[in-house]
């Protein structure tokens, strides 16, 4: 009889770790959501995410530059070449405004270049493919094509953490592939960094010194330097197309408090006097109307938002609790059958 229980419960066994198992990758689902691995946020620009170009020495321009944004300085306070150069934004030269973007550059700076973990790289970017990710690198350059490949995630974040310069060759370039988007693509240069004659370069250049633009490059992003000069000539820097724009935050706020007030007050003075006048006729009608209006109004309301709010809630739970339930009764059936067993064995 020994025997013959232990064989049952061996046999038991395999049954009760299955369902433990189940269990198990229940709770997972339930808590975790996906497997996706997580990636490193952007990096947060604040208010310097406002201008084209940041310097902290002087912006100086040649021929007929654009910046699609602002343009500022701080703590210099001159920009010669505009005109002829464009500024599609506005001009701060060493204002309170130019300050606070200089202030959040640093912070950003420092945010960039202390991202972990990180990949190294070895100098020369042109032809590689890389995935989302942080990159540091000693000294960088680029000849011929960068690929950055975001691998199905528009919003896949990309830091180059660079110790000294970043030197681009004349008419190299950086290209997205599957969805990027150059908002987030940061580069943090520990001095300097030149973009060469007619290189298509993308991303936020964070200098800890100076940035020199030579002429005919492009850039989708941002030239933001910390301490030294930005160089422009015949340059055109466009603003990079992010997921959720800059100026989202302003505009929300500002049209709620505008439309609430207005609907209120025009609503309110226009029924209130309409209904207090009918009312004089109150005590010939009031049998007769009370109670037709009172049951009819009640019952409609309360039977129409119960089924909603029901449902909304219900076609969450529901698949969990079919799980759990298919669970329990796979437990109980296994148990049930080792019961029975041993019952015929004794």
């Amino acid at each position: 009889m020994t025997t013959t229980a232990l064989r049952l419960r061996g046999a038991a066994l395999p049954v009760l770790a299955a369902v433990a198992a189940a269990v198990a990758a229940v709770a997972v689902l339930i808590f975790t959501g996906t497997g996706a691995s997580a990636q490193p946020a952007p990096v947060g620009l604040g208010t310097a995410a406002n201008f084209s170009v940041l310097a902290g020495s002087t912006v100086t321009n040649t021929g007929p530059s654009f910046l699609a944004q602002s343009l500022g300085v701080h703590p210099g306070n001159t920009a010669p070449g505009f005109p002829p150069g464009i500024v599609a934004g506005e001009i701060h030269l060493g204002d309170a405004v130019a300050l606070q973007a200089k202030n959040d550059l640093t912070t950003a700076y420092n945010d960039a270049a202390g991202r972990t973990p990180f990949t190294n790289l070895p100098a020369e970017l042109g032809g590689s493919t890389l995935t989302p990710g942080v990159y540091r690198i000693g000294a960088a350059q680029l000849t011929g094509t960068l690929t950055l490949d975001s691998q199905g995630d528009p919003a896949a974040v990309f830091i180059f953490q660079i110790a000294s310069t970043l030197i681009t060759a004349s008419n190299s370039s950086v290209v997205f592939i599957n969805g990027a988007t150059p908002c987030n693509v940061g580069w943090q240069v520990g001095s300097s960094a030149t973009i060469g004659t007619g290189t298509r370069f993308v991303g936020n250049i964070l200098a800890q010194t100076s940035i020199t633009m030579n002429t005919g490059a492009t850039l989708q992003g941002r030239a933001l330097a910390q301490t030294g000069a930005v160089t422009l000539d015949t340059n055109t820097i466009t603003a990079p197309v992010c997921l959720q724009p800059t100026g989202t935050p302003t505009t929300t706020p500002t049209a709620t408090p505008t439309a609430t007030p207005t609907a209120t007050p025009t609503a309110t003075p226009t029924a209130t006097p309409t209904a207090t006048p009918t009312a004089t006729a109150t005590p010939t009608g009031a049998p007769t109307v009370q109670p037709t209006g009172t049951p009819t109004a009640l019952p409609t309301s309360t039977r129409t938002e119960l089924p909603v709010t029901g449902g909304s809630g219900g076609s969450t739970l529901v698949p969990v609790l079919t799980g759990l339930g298919s669970i329990a009764v796979a437990t109980g059936t296994a148990l049930l059958l080792y019961n029975r067993r041993r019952t015929s064995q004794s």
